[in-house]
Order: structure tokens, then C-alpha cells, then sequence
């Protein structure tokens, strides 16, 4: 059973002093790390906010969270401290103004690649567990694949929304370890 491991929105907006921090978000980088070092997971993606100036979600918008992940900004960047050699694709979401870019299957580059690889079980990590960890896995659950979510490689902008996120996953078919 090809298994996959997809590392949601590890970028410098989101680790501490960036533009959208998640609170310990840099937590999350050594056990992200070590998974993608499992010789279990057949590929290894990653997953990218790249939002252009005037993304629809910014407050300057009308949005609800301030200007983060800006294409070709040193924010939008993955974590430089993430093994980019164990990373096999990058996957940019919310590419243009009005695309959410809250799940990887936001397009079809991920489910197209998943498809072609043949991977029918994923394990998701990264930030936030309340946002784009929680719309990634509810989409790979619609997509039929069986979901593992890593709680050591996760964190959320808020603790008790995380918490939900989690518990509705898991009441959806996910496992949470």
C-alpha cells in the first residue's frame, strides 16, 4: 500500500516572528523531520501558501488574517530547517486572489500526483491544525484515502479550535495519533 506524507504550509510566515505565526509552530520542524526520513512513505510532498499582494483572506481585503506567504517573499518560503532533500514535490495553494488555499487539494497538482503514484493512505503534519492540516485531511478523507494525522508534527493558531479539528477528523475515519 504506497503511503504518502504530506507536510502542510511549513513556511517562515507561520514559525515564530513571522507575519501569521503559529504559536511553538517551529515545534513541529524535528518530528516532520524524522518522518520524512521513514523509509515507509513512498512520497514525500509539501505544501505551500503562495498568495499574491491582494489575496482576497488579507485584512487589507476585506480577509480575515493579515498579509502572510506572499509569492517570492522570504515568508513564503518552506522552513530552511525542514530536509528539503527528503522532499519530493511542492504543492502552491491559494495562487490566485480568491482561491482560500486552505487544502492541499485545493487544485488537482496533489490529487494528480497521489493518483499517480498510487498512494492510498497519507500521513499529514504541519501548520495550522485548525486551518489547513484540518482542510487537507477532511479533503484526502473525501478523496477515499485512509489519514493518519502525527499530533507531534502538528500545531494550531488556537488551542481549543486544534482540538476540535482533531476530534471531528478522527470522528471522520482519520487516525489521530
Amino acid at each position: 500500500m504506497p503511503e504518502a506524507l504530506l507536510i502542510i504550509d511549513v513556511q517562515n510566515d507561520f514559525l515564530p516572528d513571522g507575519a501569521l505565526a503559529v504559536p511553538d509552530g517551529d515545534q513541529v520542524i524535528g518530528p516532520i523531520n524524522a518522518l520524512a526520513a521513514d523509509p515507509r512513505f513512498d512520497v514525500v510532498v509539501a505544501t505551500r501558501d503562495w498568495h499574491p499582494a491582494d489575496h482576497d483572506s488579507f485584512v487589507d481585503q476585506g480577509g480575515p488574517w493579515p498579509a502572510h506567504c506572499v509569492q517570492g517573499t522570504p515568508g513564503a518560503e518552506l522552513s530552511a530547517d525542514l530536509r528539503r532533500e527528503a522532499i519530493d514535490a511542492v504543492i502552491d495553494t491559494g495562487t490566485v486572489r480568491g482561491d482560500e488555499g486552505y487544502s492541499g487539494f485545493e487544485g488537482e497538482e496533489l490529487r494528480e500526483l497521489l493518483r499517480s503514484e498510487q498512494v492510498d493512505a497519507v500521513t499529514i503534519v504541519g501548520l495550522a491544525t485548525d486551518v489547513c492540516v484540518k482542510h487537507t485531511a477532511a479533503d484526502a478523507l473525501r478523496e477515499g484515502l485512509q489519514v493518519t494525522i502525527e499530533t507531534a508534527g502538528v500545531r494550531g493558531i488556537d488551542a481549543r479550535d486544534s482540538r476540535e479539528a482533531l476530534r471531528g477528523l478522527a470522528e471522520s475515519g482519520a487516525q489521530v495519533n
